[in-house]
């Protein structure tokens, strides 16, 4: 067994130097298809293998929308206040301020304008890592401003939702963004400005109950997950076991509450065909 014994000093390095690999330089979809990160990025952050959408925000949807990246913020360092005096496991001020620095988000969505293909248009993105993109009352002032400068600008309107419903922290504040958001938009159409609405993974709670379903044209990304209540609460509800991919984007589209589903990868251009469709009208 002379083979098996070492007889030249191998590799001295001292576990002190030794390098491991970047944490995120890998990324695992939940089909098992494992994806180099920088491959992912040029690939709209969809798996290639299968098709897997993996969940990004508003940096990332910025930078595949907006041509050479160049937009302009609007609102870009709003941030909630404490009407309610709100404490749970920490005080509200301290939450938001925990995930300011955590995220570098302001709060859970931004909005911004400039060219989409040499098309004009206003984006409001949510934003799921700032406290689950939970739906307050910054959240629904940003978009109602975006709206107005679309109004005012007679500019095509996008929102990108992405939420776990309304924030608990703000409590009714936070419903009322539900009307707010709504009557905005309510302006929009009468104006004849075009809104689009993309459900990206998930849209759920008082963000679905509104603006997220009141486009001119309500698209998805594939398997997002849309709905008002979790699965659970449905089921304890109505008693009976939920069909299969019960809320799925597919499953919403057969039943009428989608127009199309669009692929990240081609959405710039497919909101750009829809937009120029709509300027020829």
């Amino acid at each position: 067994m002379s083979w098996f014994q070492r007889k030249v000093q191998g590799i001295t390095t001292p576990t002190e130097q030794k390098k491991d690999a970047p944490d995120g330089l890998w990324y695992k979809t939940p089909g098992g298809t494992i994806v180099h990160t920088r491959e992912l990025k040029n690939n709209a952050y969809v798996s290639p293998e299968d098709g897997f959408h993996v969940r990004i925000g508003s940096k990332e949807y910025f930078e595949i929308l907006f041509d050479n990246n160049k937009f302009t913020e609007l609102d870009a360092d709003m941030t909630s206040g404490d009407p309610l005096k709100f404490v749970d496991s920490k005080p509200y001020p301290n939450r938001i301020k925990a995930t300011t620095e955590k995220t570098q988000l302001k709060d859970a969505v931004r909005t911004a304008y400039g060219k989409m293909n040499g098309v004009d248009l206003v984006v409001s993105c949510m934003d799921f890592a700032f406290i689950g993109g939970s739906m307050g009352s910054v959240v629904g002032e940003k978009i109602a401003r975006g709206i107005d400068y679309a109004l005012k600008t007679k500019t095509p309107f996008l929102m990108i939702s992405k939420s776990g419903g309304a924030r608990m922290m703000e409590a009714g504040y936070s419903l009322m963004q539900m009307a707010k958001t709504s009557a905005k938009l309510a302006l929009l159409a009468e104006a004849g400005v075009p809104y689009i609405s993309l459900l990206t993974d998930p849209t759920t709670g008082g963000v679905t109950a509104s603006y997220a379903m009141l486009g001119d044209f309500n698209i998805a990304e594939p398997g997002a997950l849309i709905g008002f209540a979790g699965p659970r609460v449905i089921r304890d509800t109505v008693g009976k076991d939920l069909p299969k991919g019960f809320q799925s984007a597919e499953f919403v589209l057969d039943h009428g509450f989608l127009d199309f589903i669009v692929d990240r990868r081609d959405l710039k251009k497919q909101l750009t065909t829809l937009l120029r469709m709509l300027e020829q009208k």
